[in-house]
C-alpha cells in the first residue's frame, strides 16, 4: 500500500482552504439575504450559488488537493471531468438555496434542500478525486465514506438554516466560519477514507498537474470572487437608501388611502364638527316676528 500525505505542503493548503470556504460563505449568505429581500430571486440565488458551490466547497476542496501527494505516484487531473464537478457543485448548492427561499413549508423544504445539497457536495467530491489519475488503485473505506456523507448532508442542511435566519454580518461571519470548518471537515473525511495500491505500469498519467490546474484556477477565481464582492458591496450600501425610500413611498400610500398614523384625530372619540358659519344679521332676521 501506498503512503499518503494529505499536508504535502504543511498547514498552508488547509489554512488557504479554510479561507476559500469562508469567503465563499460569507458571500452565499449575504446573496441570500439579498434574495429574501427581492421581489426577484433569481439573480441573487445565482450569485449565492457560484459564491457557496464554486468558492465556497469546489475551490476549496482543489485548494486542499495541492497539499495531497501519493508516495511513488504522480498526480494529474482530468480537465473536462474537474470542470462537470464544478457545474454539479453549483447546480446542487443552487437547487438547495432555492428549494428553502421559495419554500413555503421549512420542515419539508429545509431536509429536503439539504439532501439534495448534501449528497451533490459528495458527488462532487468523488466525482473530483475520480479526475484525479495517479496510475495507483484507490479504494475507499466504507464506513469513512458513509460519514463524509452525513456530513456533507449535516453540513448542507445547516448552511441552508443559516441562509434563512442568519441576519447582520456579524451572524453572519460566526455562520461562515461554522459552515468552512464543516465543508472542510467533510472533505478531509473523505480523504482520509482513501486507500492508494502499487500497480504495475505506474507511469507518467494523462491529463494536467496541479500546477497547471491551479494557474487559471485562480486567476478564474479571483476574477469572480472580486465581482461577487464589488456587487454585494454595492447592494450593501444601497440596502439603506433603498429601506429609506420603500418607507416614504409605503407611508406616502398609507396617507393617501386615508389610513396613516398616527391621525389627527381619534378614532375612538369621533371629531367635533365644526360650527358652520352663519351672519348674525341673517339669524337676527330669522328670529324677528313679522307684524
Amino acid at each position: 500500500m501506498l503512503e499518503l500525505d494529505h499536508f504535502n505542503h504543511g498547514w498552508v493548503t488547509p489554512v488557504l482552504a479554510y479561507v476559500m470556504s469562508f469567503i465563499g460563505s460569507v458571500l452565499a449568505l449575504r446573496c441570500a439575504t439579498h434574495a429574501r429581500a427581492s421581489r426577484w430571486p433569481g439573480g441573487w440565488l445565482i450569485a449565492a450559488a457560484i459564491s457557496l458551490g464554486g468558492a465556497g466547497i469546489w475551490v476549496m476542496h482543489f485548494t486542499a488537493m495541492l497539499g495531497f501527494s501519493i508516495h511513488g505516484a504522480s498526480i494529474r487531473y482530468d480537465v473536462p471531468m474537474t470542470l462537470l464537478s464544478a457545474a454539479i457543485a453549483i447546480i446542487v448548492v443552487w437547487a438547495g438555496l432555492s428549494i428553502v427561499v421559495r419554500g413555503h413549508r421549512e420542515v419539508i423544504a429545509l431536509p429536503l434542500g439539504g439532501m439534495i445539497t448534501g449528497f451533490g457536495v459528495a458527488a462532487m467530491h468523488y466525482l473530483g478525486m475520480y479526475a484525479m489519475h495517479s496510475g495507483a488503485h484507490i479504494e475507499y473505506r466504507t464506513g469513512l465514506v458513509a460519514l463524509s456523507l452525513v456530513i456533507a448532508v449535516v453540513a448542507a442542511t445547516a448552511a441552508l438554516w443559516f441562509v434563512l435566519h442568519v441576519r447582520g454580518l456579524t451572524a453572519t461571519f460566526g455562520a461562515a466560519a461554522i459552515m468552512g470548518i464543516a465543508v472542510c471537515g467533510m472533505h478531509y473525511t473523505g480523504m482520509a477514507s482513501m486507500q492508494a495500491h502499487r500497480m504495475d505500469g505506474m507511469g507518467e498519467q494523462s491529463g494536467v498537474d496541479s500546477v497547471q490546474l491551479l494557474t487559471p484556477l485562480i486567476m478564474v477565481v479571483t476574477l469572480v470572487t472580486m465581482m461577487l464582492i464589488v456587487l454585494v458591496g454595492l447592494a450593501e450600501i444601497d440596502a439603506p437608501s433603498r429601506r429609506e425610500s420603500d418607507t416614504a413611498t409605503d407611508d406616502l400610500e398609507l396617507a393617501d388611502s386615508g389610513r396613516a398614523w398616527p391621525r389627527a384625530q381619534s378614532e375612538d372619540a369621533p371629531a367635533a364638527r365644526p360650527a358652520p358659519a352663519f351672519s348674525l344679521q341673517a339669524n337676527s332676521k330669522r328670529r324677528t316676528p313679522h307684524r
